[in-house]
């Protein structure tokens, strides 16, 4: 994938012309099953969502909270590999442009070798990277090699961050800026905290680089709020369980898949309109 073609990079240009704000889920990558998330990334690209974040399964939970914590138990009970979940992604690529971010820890693109893993991750369509233990002293080394491959690599921006590395992690991330409503894990939350808004407007003026809003964001009420400034919404953990809820309740691959399309719909009813 060349520089100037990268699915991430379109999806935004084409949002800001047309004076949008997008959605961009987040699915656990082999729940239930890898069939099942093909199924699901085409029902979520029939809704028009931005892009989707792809979660590999880890062991360690890095700032996932207990909803995905649950969903990697589950997946990782079923013996998936990385290759697996690429060679899905790959099927995917045959028929769909939506744009696919793989969040991950880096500790499995250590394990792999971080040159390998991009030629497997390019190869099979991924079009960024979001690795939230990446460290900031780390990170330009591996953003080099990332935006090699013509790949993207948001970083995660924390509220509690001072202002200096806010700046560094703005100008080392690609495709966006990824701000963290909330300091801590993930997970749904009633309120979001005050000072949210006007935050993102510092940091999008600061960084001049789309900035997406994550954690925390169950709601379409809180999807408005948050993109009155922001450029984009992650919903992760409200999906997540709404689609571990569809199958404990007996639905299967298509039952799955169209829970999370309703819930995308609903989310982006609260999307403001074009400006």
């Amino acid at each position: 994938m060349s520089e100037s073609s990268n699915r991430i990079d379109a999806a935004f240009a084409r949002l800001a012309a047309a004076g949008k704000k997008g959605l961009l889920p987040y699915v656990t990558a082999g729940l239930p099953d890898l069939h099942t998330t093909e199924r699901v990334l085409e029902a979520l690209a029939d809704t028009g969502v931005t892009a989707v974040e792809l979660g590999f399964p880890y062991s360690d939970s890095i700032a996932d909270g207990p909803i995905i914590q649950s969903s990697f138990t589950r997946v990782l009970d079923t013996g998936i590999r990385v290759k697996d979940i690429l060679e899905m992604v790959k099927q995917f690529r045959r028929r769909r442009e939506l744009p696919l971010l793989a969040m991950l820890s880096y500790s499995i693109v250590y394990r792999i070798g971080l040159q390998r893993f991009l030629r497997m991750a390019a190869d099979g369509g991924i079009d960024g990277l979001i690795v939230p233990d990446l460290s900031l002293e780390e990170a330009p080394q591996v953003a080099a090699r990332i935006a090699e491959a013509g790949l993207r690599l948001p970083m995660l921006v924390s509220p509690a961050s001072s202002l200096d590395r806010k700046k560094r992690l703005a100008e080392l991330s690609t495709g966006f800026v990824y701000y963290m409503s909330v300091t801590g894990i993930t997970g749904e939350r009633d309120k979001l905290p005050p000072e949210l808004v006007a935050n993102v407007r510092e940091l999008r003026m600061s960084s001049g680089r789309p900035v997406v809003v994550g954690f925390g964001i169950s709601k379409a009420e809180q999807v408005r709020l948050v993109c009155s400034e922001a450029d984009g919404v992650i919903i992760g953990s409200a999906l997540v369980r709404r689609m571990m809820e569809a199958q404990d309740s007996g639905a299967g691959t298509d039952g799955i898949a169209q829970t999370a399309a309703m819930a995308a719909r609903e989310w982006m009813g609260g999307l403001p309109e074009p400006k």
